[in-house]
């Protein structure tokens, strides 16, 4: 996936519960939704296993944004961070490891 990451703003883990995610889909390429399903379930072990921490490109309503983080858990809408603190996967761009 090709992503000009100085587009995205660091955000702290913590403040992520103060934004709001539309609905939407950021990625309009079934090719890249499903790469990112893999980046995330292979996160999901990392953290689990490793506690290393990723990086999650995302956009919130205002803006794109970056995170690094330790994925604890992965449903189908969302990925759960530390603290019950989620980010829908509809609204995440790419997950660097």
């Amino acid at each position: 996936m090709q992503m000009n990451a100085a587009t995205f703003n660091k955000i702290e883990k913590e403040d992520i519960p103060t934004l709001k995610f539309p609905d939407k889909e950021v990625l309009m390429d079934n090719e890249l939704i499903k790469e990112r399903a893999a980046e995330l379930n292979r996160a999901l072990l990392l953290g689990n296993l490793e506690h290393i921490k990723i990086k999650i490109y995302f956009e919130d309503d205002n803006a794109r944004k970056v995170v690094e983080t330790t994925v604890w858990g992965v449903t189908d809408k969302r990925v759960i961070l530390k603290k019950d603190i989620v980010i829908p996967i509809k609204r995440i761009h790419q997950i660097r490891i």
